[in-house]
């Protein structure tokens, strides 16, 4: 997850936003400026792409899932899922699992295919958009979510969604591994993730 931004309705360089129409502005958002665009709950959501401590995340959590994931299944960054029988919602975690054989489909994965979403959570995010960013992924039946935060160095996996929520929420602390249900069924370390903080690079420049 990253921090949101807004844009201005009806700017010159994508369509005015309105339901129906939401996946093709965001992908002329995303052409234009490099952002990286989703349209949850109806409404445009943009971000930097990931980078520094986040980017850090996910580059060491991918080298671990490359290794381990059976044959059938990849790792993909930059990937989204889109929300089942709606015009519009789709989301882009930070990783997600999918069959090799997406590969050749369309660029929206069906949330019943992913065998695990990642969103690292960005440091100014708020509470609230972490809890409807999951609710998003329970609504769709996204099996399993695991969420990152190198706030706090703490992660939490969730499972068995239902009713809009997930029923089992799994917390853990980075040094302790996440047991990634089937059809992974192996664990991933946490303990090199890091931090967010102060950057070596100079006082007040967070990573």
């Amino acid at each position: 997850m990253s921090r949101n931004m807004s844009v201005a309705p009806g700017s010159r360089m994508y369509p005015r936003p309105r339901p129906g129409n939401l996946r093709e502005v965001a992908e002329k958002v995303e052409e234009a400026t490099g952002l990286r665009v989703q349209v949850v709950g109806g409404e445009l959501v943009m971000s930097l792409p990931p980078r520094g401590k986040h980017a850090g995340v996910v580059a060491r959590l991918r080298r671990q899932l490359d290794k381990a994931l059976p044959e059938e299944l990849s790792a993909y960054e930059m990937s989204s899922i889109a929300l089942p029988d709606d015009a519009d919602d789709y989301v882009t975690p930070d990783l997600i699992v999918l069959p090799t054989e997406w590969e050749d489909d369309d660029w929206l994965a069906d949330p019943v295919d992913v065998a695990l979403a990642v969103e690292v959570i960005s440091a100014p995010e708020k509470s609230k958009d972490i809890r409807d960013k999951a609710d998003w992924y329970a609504v769709s039946h996204v099996a399993n979510l695991l969420v990152i935060d190198p706030r706090k160095g703490t992660w939490a996996l969730h499972t068995h969604p239902r009713s809009g929520s997930y029923r089992d929420v799994l917390p853990g602390k980075f040094g302790e591994s996440v047991p990634l249900p089937p059809p992974l069924g192996f664990e991933v370390e946490t303990a090199r993730f890091p931090l967010y903080g102060t950057s070596p690079r100079g006082p007040g420049v967070r990573a």
